[in-house]
């Protein structure tokens, strides 16, 4: 084509009236999506600083008895975000499900007088009584759970670290934000200290990392265990454990911090908060060495009223002491009956499940646990350290099934599927993902055989490190980022040769026959698999995220039974954040189970199912589709 041709083609192209209409009808969706964000933006900015209703304190009518006094509750969040898809922010709605459950069950809130007077006073508090904290100070959360507070009556307190009021990172609120806070009269203050910064850093390797800021210990965190501490915590110590400071030293380095954070928030807020968050004892006293937990102790006494020195437990009764409050951190995928069953368990005291679309879980009965059919999703919540379970109805007689369902739950945990069941449980065919492992089990004559385990990774030809690679990558990435936040060109180019030098060292694969990489896994890790299963006569076969299971796996159970979930606590992996949560939810998205009559019967009979149909399942699809572009275009403007 010569190039006059060429210009002709593109003159036509832009001629295209078609093309032209639905390049202009994507420009107007675009401009209609980006004014209803900014709008949504702007408004809650309004709502949030200049639009407020007034709180208003429970009634004197709620106060109980002394005899029957229960103490309160403290529930601390981490900070809130529009959907909860981060590792430590809850969304906006679940927020909103979380407090309004509470409310629903009696709890109003509390603030840090009625907490002062309940232990120095002796006054009495409501029977369900909530003192509700939001850590970290940030910008989005008072705007996230300004409207909820207002909706519920419920008042909470802002946690800060008083070295944010000396910048002016827009994630934080800054003083004026805070004072307005203060007077809407659904907030108050507290401080959660001067700073949070890490000291005495080991990676997974035992490499010495030292003192890591906020920003460094986000990048590093992926290739770090449970060997470091709080600034506040220990005397900062060598490689050897021994420490680099003096006595006089370590008092004056932790002293400064108290008189640092008293000053800034009397220069910029006029008073220094009443509430202290210590971070993170849980030691049994106020750090992890005696003489630094002295230290600790003089200035808490001394500057604040009360203070939390525990976390993972949510009930305070009058018996503690007032400077050894314990909260409860919810976590952002935390359903709400996961908060009920920690909360009960806490408090031992009858509290009532949410059980979500009565009607639609007709066919499901709750065995042992709590549920939820929340839209396509049945939410099975396990008991502390045990499991939850529920019986399909009208499944006794099934034999050969078909099964599709996606699992949500976390992948550290058990969420099971049990075939041709007893109604005892004596007998079965277990399916189940199982601390990111896909098993197989039968239990038959009082004795259960495994017939199959996989871990998921490898299952879906995923590439698995060997302990050398990620070593290698380890020690890599700690590099980068310290060049990344050094003070100098020198530095930078330091770090940035060892870094270069590791990465050009050789590391054996699995391939080649070097031990695979098996770090500590977290709670925290979220799961998402579909999972298909169909089990004809003595032979169940499956498949995980479309990726077929090649083994043949054969069964000896050939007798009709029901079908169970199941979600089980396991105990193998752990929690640096919270460190006692023993609570397991099991989240089955899309559940479609199917009877087979015959070998000849392909697609099978609709036995049960949590998908909606009809207008509903318009509106349900029509709803995520909506979110997920609201999503990319709160991303990318």
């Amino acid at each position: 084509m010569m190039r006059g041709e060429q210009k002709d083609e593109r003159t036509r192209a832009l001629g295209d009236r078609a093309f032209t209409r639905r390049k202009n009808r994507w420009k107007i969706l675009r401009t209609i999506l980006e004014v209803i964000v900014v709008g949504s933006i702007a408004l809650s900015l309004y709502r949030l600083f200049f639009v407020h209703q007034e709180y208003h304190p429970y009634d004197a009518s709620l106060l109980s008895f002394e005899s029957e006094h229960t103490g309160f509750i403290a529930l601390s969040y981490f900070g809130v975000d529009r959907n909860g898809d981060t590792s430590t922010r809850i969304g906006h709605a679940q927020l909103r499900k979380h407090l309004q459950a509470l409310k629903e069950q009696g709890y109003v809130t509390i603030t840090q007088k009625d907490i002062e007077d309940y232990y120095l006073h002796g006054k009495p508090l409501p029977r369900w009584s909530l003192y509700l904290m939001f850590e970290d100070g940030r910008r989005d959360t008072a705007i996230l759970a300004q409207d909820v507070l207002e909706e519920l009556n419920y008042k909470a307190t802002m946690m800060t670290y008083a070295s944010n009021l000396l910048t002016h990172d827009l994630k934080f609120l800054q003083p004026n934000e805070l004072l307005e806070l203060k007077d809407s009269s659904f907030w108050e203050l507290g401080t959660n200290g001067f700073r949070l910064e890490y000291i005495n850093v080991f990676d997974l390797y035992g490499n010495y990392l030292g003192e890591l800021d906020p920003l460094r210990y986000a990048q590093l965190q992926p290739y770090l265990g449970r060997n470091y501490n709080h600034y506040l915590m220990d005397y900062i110590r060598d490689r050897h454990h021994v420490p680099r400071e003096s006595y006089n030293h370590m008092k004056s380095r932790i002293s400064y911090d108290y008189r640092r954070m008293k000053e800034l928030y009397e220069e910029h807020l006029g008073t220094l908060p009443q509430a202290h968050i210590l971070m993170h004892s849980n030691t049994g006293r106020f750090g992890n060495n005696r003489d630094v937990s002295a230290v600790n102790e003089r200035w808490i006494r001394e500057l604040f009223p009360m203070n939390f020195n525990r976390e993972g437990y949510c009930l305070n009764l009058r018996n503690s002491s007032i400077y050894d409050l314990t909260r409860m951190q919810p976590q952002p995928y935390w359903p709400i009956n996961h908060l009920l069953m920690r909360i009960k368990y806490d408090i031992d005291q009858p509290i009532e499940f949410l059980s979500g679309d009565v009607k639609r879980q007709e066919g499901l009965k709750l065995l042992e646990g709590a549920a939820e059919l929340e839209e396509e999703t049945y939410i099975l919540t396990s008991l502390p350290t045990g499991r939850g379970l529920a019986r399909i109805d009208n499944t006794e007689e099934l034999k050969d099934v078909g099964l599709s369902v996606r699992l949500r739950g976390n992948a550290f945990g058990a969420q099971q599927i049990f075939l041709r069941s007893s109604k005892d449980l004596a007998s079965f065919i277990c399916v189940e993902l199982v601390n990111d492992q896909l098993l197989v089990l039968e239990s038959g004559n009082g004795q259960k055989k495994e017939l199959y385990r996989e871990k998921i990774p490898v299952l879906l030809g995923e590439r698995i490190l060997s302990v050398e690679e990620h070593r290698k990558e380890t020690e890599v990435q700690e590099n980068l980022t310290f060049s990344r936040y050094a003070e100098s060109e020198g530095q930078i180019r330091e770090y940035m040769a060892r870094a270069k030098a590791r990465q050009d060292q050789p590391a054996a694969t699995v391939e080649e026959g070097a031990a695979p990489y098996e770090g500590p896994q977290s709670f925290h890790a979220r799961g998402d698999h579909e999972l298909e299963l169909e089990l004809r006569g003595e032979v169940l076969a499956l498949r995980l995220d479309g990726t077929p299971v090649e083994k043949e796996i054969r069964v000896g159970l050939l007798s009709p039974g029901s079908v169970y979930l199941g979600a089980s606590w396991e105990g193998e992996a752990w929690s640096q954040r919270n460190l006692s949560d023993d609570v397991y939810d099991g989240v089955f998205e899309s559940l479609v189970l199917s009877s087979y009559e015959g070998a000849e019967d392909k697609e099978g009979t609709v036995v049960f199912s949590t998908e909606l149909a009809g207008w509903d399942k318009f509106v349900y699809t029509a709803g995520g589709i909506f979110e997920t572009v609201l999503t990319w275009f709160m991303n990318h403007l």
